[in-house]
C-alpha cells in the first residue's frame, strides 16, 4: 500500500462472546467462549460444538445474517456521528458462492434488504464482496482506490457470516473439517457480523490503527488438495504485503491469523513465516480470535482487525507492528501489515 496506507478509526462487531466491539474484544482478551451444544448432531450422534450470536430472537439464516451486518454498522455510525450514509461507500464482506449450504442467494437482494434494515442508503459505488475470508483484503484494496478517487471522507466494510447452517457442517464433517465425537482435528463452527470505518491518514491527535500494505497469493497445495505443503502462496502474500510497506520482516513484533483449529493452517503459518524471517526472535507471539467466537467464515478479518484496534489501544499488544494473514479452504491467501502510529506523527 505504499504512499496510501489506510487508518482504522471505528469498529463495530457482534460475536457468539459479545454484541459490542468492546465486549467482544474484552472477551477474546481473556480467552473467554461461549461454545455449546448446538441444535446439530453429528454421525456419532453426539451435538455438535458451536458459538452462537445470542440475539434477542430465535432470528435463522438471512434475517440473522442481517441483523449481524446491521449491528456492526450501526455501532460504527453510533460512535462517529459524522458518517454520512449517502456520501460513503459499504463494501460488503459475504462467503463464496461456492460454499456448501450458502443462505443468501441473490447478494444484490441482501444488500438491499440491509440498507432497509437499517434505514439508510450507502454511496453508489458500494458493492458486494463474496470472497470469504480473504474478502476484508480485497476491501481494503478498493476502499483505497475508492478513497483515492472519489471526494469521499470514509468508507465502510462490514462483512456477516454463519456456518451454523446444516447443510455447511455437514459438509464439513462429511469431508473431516469439523470437530466432532468422531473428529479431534476440526474446527469449531460459529457465526459473526463486524464493521470497520476506514479513511486516509492524517497526522492527528490521537494513535490510530493504519494498515499500511496488502498482498495476495495462491496456494496450490490448499487443505483439499493432496499435492506436498511448502506454504508457497502465503509466503508470496507475505513478501508483497512487506514490499507494499516499505518494510523488511525484522519490524514484525507478532502476527494474528484465522486459523481456528485445523492442524494444515497451523503447519502453513508456521511454514510461511519460517521461510521469509531472517531476523532471530526469542519469542513471536501468535492470535487466532477464532479460538474464542469459532469459525465465523468471511467475518474473521473484520473481527481480527477490531481485536487489534481494541489491543493497540488499550496498550496489551505485542508491539506496534504486526502481521496478519488470512486463506480460504480453495487456496487463495492474503497478507496484511499493520501499525500503531503514534499521536501526532504523520
Amino acid at each position: 500500500m505504499t504512499g496510501f496506507p489506510l487508518a482504522i478509526t471505528g469498529v463495530g462487531m457482534v460475536t457468539g462472546v459479545g454484541l459490542s466491539a468492546p465486549a467482544s474484544c474484552a472477551a477474546i482478551r481473556c480467552a473467554l467462549d461461549n461454545f455449546q451444544e448446538t441444535r446439530f448432531m453429528d454421525s456419532g450422534g453426539e451435538w455438535i460444538m458451536g458459538c452462537e450470536v445470542p440475539l434477542e430472537q430465535p432470528w435463522r439464516g438471512k434475517t440473522k445474517l442481517i441483523k449481524m451486518a446491521a449491528a456492526a454498522i450501526n455501532e460504527c455510525l453510533a460512535n462517529n456521528k459524522l458518517i454520512d450514509p449517502k456520501a460513503t461507500p459499504l463494501l460488503l464482506c459475504l462467503s463464496e458462492h461456492e460454499r456448501k449450504g450458502r443462505v443468501i442467494d441473490d447478494d444484490s437482494q441482501f444488500f438491499i434488504d440491509l440498507q432497509t434494515e437499517l434505514g439508510v442508503a450507502f454511496h453508489e459505488k458500494s458493492c458486494v464482496i463474496a470472497r470469504g475470508h480473504v474478502a476484508v483484503a480485497v476491501a481494503l484494496k478498493n476502499a483505497r482506490q475508492l478513497l483515492q478517487e472519489l471526494n469521499i471522507k470514509h468508507v465502510l466494510i462490514a462483512a456477516t457470516d454463519s456456518l451454523l447452517v446444516a447443510p455447511t457442517l455437514s459438509h464439513y464433517e462429511d469431508n473431516e473439517r469439523l470437530l466432532t465425537s468422531q473428529n479431534s482435528n476440526g474446527f469449531i463452527p460459529g457465526e459473526a457480523g463486524a464493521a470497520l470505518v476506514v479513511e486516509q491518514v492524517y497526522a492527528k491527535a490521537e494513535p490510530q490503527l493504519i494498515c499500511q500494505g496488502l498482498g495476495f497469493g495462491v496456494e496450490k497445495a490448499h487443505v483439499d488438495s493432496e499435492e506436498p505443503l511448502r506454504a508457497d502462496g502465503l509466503v508470496l502474500a507475505i513478501k508483497e504485503s512487506l514490499k507494499h510497506a516499505g518494510q523488511g520482516e525484522s519490524i514484525l513484533q507478532f502476527k494474528i491469523t484465522d486459523i481456528s483449529g485445523e492442524q494444515y493452517y497451523f503447519k502453513e503459518a508456521s511454514l510461511a513465516f519460517s521461510r521469509i524471517a531472517r531476523y532471530r526472535r526469542e519469542f513471536f507471539d501468535i492470535w487466532h480470535p477464532a479460538e474464542c467466537v469459532g469459525s465465523v467464515g468471511s467475518a474473521i478479518g473484520c473481527v481480527m482487525i477490531a481485536v487489534l484496534k481494541a489491543a493497540c489501544e488499550n496498550d496489551y499488544s505485542r508491539g506496534n507492528h504486526i502481521l496478519a494473514h488470512l486463506g480460504n479452504d480453495d487456496g487463495k491467501r492474503t497478507s496484511l501489515i499493520f501499525g500503531w502510529q503514534n499521536a501526532g506523527s504523520s
